[in-house]
C-alpha cells in the first residue's frame, strides 16, 4: 500500500517488517536556469529534504536531466553546471546517485527549456509507525520554524506569479547548515516529539503554513519577526533554503529545542495551531475554507 504523505513525498511499507521507504522527486528549473549551479545542489537538497521531513534517512538517488540542445554552448555550459552543482550536493548529503538519465533537444520556437534535473530521492524509515505528514495536528501544537529567513527574491513564486518575471539570483544554499538541518529533524523524529513537518519551499513561509493547514483542516496564529534586512515581502513569500516548518505538542518543545540547539541551527517560534484561519502577523489573514476553495479552483 501506497500512503501519500504531501505534494513531494511517498511512502510505501516494507512488507513483513517496520519499516517503511520514502520517495521524493523535485526540481526548480527557474533557479537551474537563473544558476545552473546553485539550482543543481537545491535540487538535490530538497529532494532529500522532502524524504526527511516524513521521518526517513535519504539512502540514493536517481535523476532524469532535461535540457535543451548540447549543440548550444549555453546549453552545454548549464548541463555542466547542473551536473557539478548536484555532484556537490550528494557528496555534503552522503547520498551517492545510482542512475539516471539525460534527455537534450527539448527545444520549441521559442527555444529551450529551462536546464530542468528532476530528481528522484529514496529513504528509510525505521518504525514505520513514527511517519508524520504536513499537516497541524491539534489545538494548541506549538509551531517552530527551522532555519533562517533572508531577503532573498529572485526566482521565486511570488515573482512568477505576481509580477510575470524569471529575474535575480535565486536563493544561496549553505550545503554544510543542511546536513546539520535534516540530521536534527531526523533527531526530532527518533524521539517520536515531531507532529508535523514540511519543507519551506516554493511560495515562502505563508505557502508553507497554508499548505499545513490545509492537509491538517485546522488553522494557526503565527507571528513571523521581521527586521530592516528583510523586507515583508521577502518574509512572507522568499525562498530561503534550508527551513523546514515542524509543529509539535507544548510539552515537548524544549526537547525540540535542545536538539536543534545543540545542532548550531537558526530557529524561531512562529505561534500555535487552532481555529479555523491562517494568521500570519497583521498581513495575512484567511480562513481554511477560502484556502481550500482557492486551492481546489479550475479556473
Amino acid at each position: 500500500m501506497v500512503y501519500i504523505k504531501n505534494a513531494e513525498c511517498g511512502m510505501r511499507n516494507a512488507e513483513g517488517t517496520e519499516k517503511a521507504i520514502a520517495m521524493s522527486t523535485d526540481c526548480n528549473g527557474r533557479y537551474c536556469y537563473l544558476d545552473p549551479y546553485a539550482g543543481g545542489m537545491i535540487a538535490v537538497a530538497e529532494a532529500s529534504r522532502n524524504v526527511v521531513c516524513v521521518g526517513a534517512k535519504p539512502l540514493a538517488l536517481t535523476n532524469c536531466l532535461n535540457f535543451g540542445s548540447p549543440m548550444d554552448p549555453e546549453v552545454m555550459w548549464q548541463f555542466r553546471r547542473v551536473v557539478e552543482g548536484m555532484s556537490k550536493a550528494c557528496q555534503a548529503l552522503d547520498v551517492p546517485v545510482t542512475g539516471g538519465n539525460v534527455s537534450f533537444y527539448n527545444e520549441s520556437e521559442a527555444g529551450p527549456i529551462y536546464p530542468t534535473p528532476v530528481i528522484g530521492m529514496v529513504g528509510v524509515v525505521q518504525d514505520a509507525s513514527n511517519v508524520t505528514d504536513m499537516g497541524f495536528k491539534s489545538d494548541g501544537d506549538v509551531i517552530v520554524l527551522l532555519g533562517e529567513t533572508r531577503d532573498e527574491i529572485g526566482g521565486s513564486e511570488y515573482l512568477k506569479i505576481i509580477h510575470g518575471m524569471v529575474k535575480g539570483k535565486p536563493p544561496m544554499i549553505d550545503l554544510e547548515m543542511e546536513v546539520r538541518l535534516q540530521h536534527a529533524l531526523l533527531q526530532a523524529f527518533e524521539a517520536k516529539i515531531v507532529r508535523s513537518a514540511h519543507d519551506c519551499a516554493e511560495g515562502g513561509i505563508s505557502v508553507t503554513l497554508a499548505e499545513c493547514c490545509l492537509q491538517g483542516k485546522i488553522g494557526a496564529k503565527c507571528s513571523c519577526q521581521s527586521n530592516d534586512n528583510v523586507p515583508a515581502v521577502s518574509l512572507l513569500f522568499g525562498e530561503s533554503q534550508s527551513r523546514i516548518v515542524v509543529s509539535v505538542s507544548s510539552a515537548s518543545l524544549e526537547q525540540l529545542m535542545q536538539i536543534i540547539m545543540q545542532a548550531g541551527i537558526p530557529y524561531e517560534v512562529l505561534g500555535v495551531v487552532g481555529g479555523d484561519e491562517l494568521i500570519i502577523n497583521d498581513l495575512i489573514r484567511l480562513s481554511v475554507k477560502e484556502m481550500d476553495a482557492a486551492y481546489r479552483w479550475q479556473g
